[in-house]
């Protein structure tokens, strides 16, 4: 295995899970809307696709710093993008909960 290509994992790792994040949110706002949920219900959704879209718009500066990261041999802080993804999974298991109890009997 080539030295290096654990950086490029790494960044497919987040675009898969900004672009899951972003597309789960949207399609279960739509069931959302579709059977009336709510706004709150609607915009937890909203919220969890926001964050989806921004790891995918930072995953260029977040590969970009890896690279110089470990051609300089210091560590990294991918704090931010952590918590976003955190807050992004959070924010859609929140909001999925808000629509089963809204939809259930």
């Amino acid at each position: 295995m080539s030295p290096g290509l654990h950086s490029e994992r790494t960044r497919l790792a987040w675009v898969r899970l900004g672009t899951v994040l972003a597309a789960a949110a949207l399609g279960a706002a739509g069931v959302g809307l579709r059977h009336r949920a709510g706004a709150g219900v609607t915009v937890l959704f909203a919220l969890a696709a926001l964050s989806g879209a921004l790891l995918l718009l930072r995953t260029g500066v977040r590969f970009r710093r890896v690279e110089r990261a470990l051609r300089d041999g210091r560590p990294l802080d991918d704090t931010l993008d952590a918590r976003v993804a955190w807050l992004g999974v959070l924010l859609l298991v929140a909001g999925a909960l808000s629509l089963v109890l809204t939809l259930a009997p």
